[in-house]
């Protein structure tokens, strides 16, 4: 079609490197529109088309079909959705700027109240969309506004309760993110970077970053936590395929030899059988799945 053409869309693009677990067949069509002028052309013509649209932010925390993608696949890279600006203690970040820039930003601005993010492979977007934290702590209740683009190519600004934030989710699964305004404190740059350096601590202490992995696969229970139920049932070390539940943290499964998307999903249904059976615990996947 001639709109693929202008919009210099790529067609069979492979997906692997694309995300932290290094798995993944290819996307039937990719783009990274440069800006959000041909973000909202490549949004118009899909819907045309009835061509579904998925983005990839930095594949952290998404598991992809061996067999690859049908659809649009939009990555927001290009230094337009990277861009990071101040107004007073309200940081305006683009979709696509990496939590290391962002964290690395405040730091340099004396502000507080990202470090809770630090060691997070992920881009802002992606974190927005599926409220990501830790140690008690979510990047949604930082949030002023979010500047999104529904799927029929139209802008809107949303609040903070619009954006209906939750337990590892967000109501923002249907927009695509284009930027968001966090508040902070101000803070001197020594207890910020004390405060990096223990939040990185404690995550190297804790999970298993030997190999590829897409983050923690399950969310926690509610008082419970996901990976000490898998541990009690024993599977730390299980293995299919090339790909491995952590004998450091069960909720985190290794692509330790060229593992397929399938080695995995059959990890993940060993997980969730014998939790439910030993503790009555339906586990709920925290990982966005492509198949």
């Amino acid at each position: 079609m001639n709109w693929q053409k202008s919009l210099k869309i790529k067609r069979n693009q492979p997906l692997k490197d694309k995300t932290t677990i290094k798995i993944g067949g290819p996307a039937q069509f990719f783009s990274a529109p440069k800006n959000s002028k041909e973000l909202r052309e490549l949004l118009i013509q899909a819907d045309k088309n009835s061509i579904p649209v998925l983005v990839i932010g930095a594949g952290s925390n998404l598991l992809i079909s061996d067999k690859g993608v049908k659809g649009l696949i939009l990555k927001l890279s290009s230094a337009h959705f990277k861009k990071i600006t101040l107004k007073g203690n309200t940081i305006e970040a683009g979709s696509g700027v990496m939590l290391a820039s962002l964290i690395k930003f405040t730091l340099s601005k004396s502000l507080v109240g990202l470090e809770f993010l630090s060691g997070i492979p992920g881009t802002l977007g992606g974190a927005l969309i599926m409220n990501a934290g830790c140690w008690g702590k979510n990047i949604g209740g930082l949030v002023k506004k979010i500047e999104v683009i529904d799927l029929k190519g139209n802008i809107k600004i949303l609040n903070r309760e619009e954006a209906n934030f939750g337990y590892r989710k967000s109501g923002l699964e249907k927009y695509i993110i284009l930027s968001a305004g966090i508040g902070l404190k101000k803070s001197s740059r020594e207890i910020i970077r004390r405060k990096i350096k223990d939040y990185l601590f404690k995550k190297r202490a804790t999970q298993d970053l030997t190999s590829y992995n897409a983050g923690c696969i399950f969310k926690n229970p509610k008082a419970l936590s996901a990976g000490k139920l898998i541990d009690l049932c024993g599977l730390k070390g299980n293995k299919r395929g090339g790909a491995f539940i952590s004998a450091k943290h069960a909720n985190f499964i290794l692509n330790k030899s060229n593992a397929k998307a399938s080695d995995v999903l059959s990890l993940i249904k060993l997980a969730r059988i014998k939790v439910k059976q030993k503790f009555g615990v339906n586990l709920e996947p925290e990982i966005k799945i492509w198949i």
